[in-house]
């Protein structure tokens, strides 16, 4: 089993960059939910974990603390460049540590995989003493994806094309630098899809305060209706997985921080 954090840069307060309608928050957290599902449907012992799903404002200091207590195998911190310029540069940190060979090496992987796939001009590999690389107690990179303030770039980074080809990329460097296993194509009638249930309620409301307190955990869920003997019941759902071993290690996650959860197989 591979955890990846995954680190939308800012948020909340903190808008990062800014220029032509843009903020870089928010294109960074449609770039790693993009990227979360296409890791948890598409590889097999692949965990994913985000420092934010929502617009929040959380500490640089937050996100490696949830990282480091995770015990993530890899973290990987989603940025937009700004200040004139095009292209895709990616950073690890430039101090003088043990790991620095083998981060610098699977650094490099998703770097060339990225420039390749989206034949960005390549900025170059490059160090610098960024809090998300420093303090990261796993081997961790952040990623320049464009500028903002690039009038050609900010056009194509307002499409949802633009999002998921650079989630795509991301993946795909992922795959390459940890030899990620894609899971198996599937005919429609042989899918059967693991979801993690945590909560089942006959109000509408009560299932909306599980779902926050979820977020407030770093869960991000959904509401689903289920109808059993004629009644109606508003279940939460916390992932949806093709493998079920990644529901049951979601569901044992969920029961250790105090949840009492299980495992529904459903079909589409």
């Amino acid at each position: 089993m591979v955890k990846i954090f995954i680190d939308p840069g800012h948020g909340g307060g903190d808008p990062g960059a800014s220029a032509n309608g843009l903020l870089e928050k928010d294109i960074t957290l449609k770039i790693a939910l993009q990227l979360r599902k296409m890791l948890q449907e598409n590889y097999k012992d692949t965990e994913v974990r985000l420092s934010r799903i929502n617009d929040e404002t959380k500490s640089l200091t937050q996100r490696t603390d949830e990282a480091n207590r995770w015990n993530a195998d890899y973290l990987l911190s989603v940025h937009i460049n700004a200040g004139g310029g095009e292209g895709f540069e990616s950073y690890i940190w430039n101090g003088d540590y043990r790991r620095k060979s083998s981060t610098d090496k699977l650094r490099t992987t998703i770097h060339r995989t990225i420039v390749k796939q989206l034949d960005w001009r390549n900025r170059g590999t490059k160090e610098a003493n960024f809090h998300m690389l420093r303090e990261s107690k796993m081997p961790a990179v952040l990623t320049e994806n464009g500028f903002i303030d690039n009038a050609k770039e900010a056009k194509r980074m307002k499409t949802d094309d633009w999002i998921k080809e650079v989630a795509e990329a991301h993946a795909s460097g992922l795959e390459a630098a940890f030899d990620l296993e894609k899971r198996p194509d599937l005919k429609p009638d042989q899918e059967t899809f693991y979801r993690v249930v945590c909560g089942s309620f006959q109000e509408h409301k009560n299932a909306k305060q599980r779902m926050n307190i979820l977020s407030k955990r770093g869960y991000d869920s959904f509401i689903d209706l289920y109808i059993m003997n004629n009644k109606r019941y508003y279940r939460v759902i916390v992932g949806s997985f093709r493998d079920k071993e990644n529901a049951d290690s979601r569901m044992r996650q969920l029961k250790k921080i105090g949840f009492d959860c299980f495992i529904d197989a459903v079909r589409p």
